[in-house]
């Protein structure tokens, strides 16, 4: 078998759910650390596969898969021993899918509209509506979970979605334990796998911290 290929950044949730499948299913992946700055000494071999400079991108011996949910029901598909992390059944498929969309269409894309002024723009602070936005994305996610996981009693790649974006987030925007019990329960839950920290909590609380990091820098540029 040749050997994976993942062009990845620690900080990024994307990345992150993809590295939380393949620990899932004990694949080894051949790590490639992108910055996605100029210099970066590994752009010119990374704009070959991925001519949109987005990651994370799987190079599966020549085979190119790009974004991280395309990339994780690929890496299931092929590896995965059982259907457990991505359900045969089309009704459990269908509410991973749900699930999936969630967290890319509301989640992570909240994140990012409150991340990037702050990181790209100079800004130096939080605007409040943009705040009150990823509020209400946990209440969503808060009502969505009716069981152990996003999707029911068992382990998916929902979930590895999921968390990756609000690992992240709440370390920038707190969550209330009283007000969204089950998603404080849901995160307990997610860091007792043995691979969560190395695979997703370190680089969740790089992001948050390296965010609120450059708030205060922009802040000290009006002092």
């Amino acid at each position: 078998m040749s050997q994976m290929v993942l062009y990845t950044n620690q900080k990024s949730p994307p990345c992150r759910a993809v590295k939380m499948t393949a620990r899932a299913l004990g694949l080894d992946l051949t790590e490639k650390e992108m910055t996605l700055v100029r210099g970066d000494k590994l752009m010119q071999e990374f704009v070959k596969v991925s001519p949109q400079h987005t990651i994370p991108v799987l190079n599966d011996g020549g085979t190119i898969i790009t974004a991280s949910h395309a990339i994780m029901i690929y890496l299931v598909c092929k590896h995965g021993k059982d259907d457990s992390l991505y359900p045969n059944d089309l009704v459990r498929r269908a509410r991973v899918h749900t699930a999936l969309h969630m967290e890319s269409g509301i989640i992570f894309s909240r994140l990012t509209f409150l991340f990037e002024p702050v990181i790209y723009s100079g800004k130096s602070y939080f605007h409040s509506d943009r705040v009150e936005h990823i509020r209400k994305a946990y209440r969503l996610l808060e009502d969505f979970l009716l069981d152990d996981y996003v999707v029911g009693k068992n382990l998916t790649i929902a979930d590895f979605s999921c968390i990756s974006s609000v690992a992240s987030l709440v370390g920038v925007v707190p969550l209330e334990v009283d007000k969204f019990p089950k998603i404080s329960a849901w995160i307990n839950r997610m860091k007792q796998l043995p691979y969560y920290e190395e695979a997703n909590g370190t680089g969740a609380l790089e992001l948050s911290d390296f965010v609120l990091g450059k708030k205060e820098a922009n802040a000290a540029q009006f002092l």
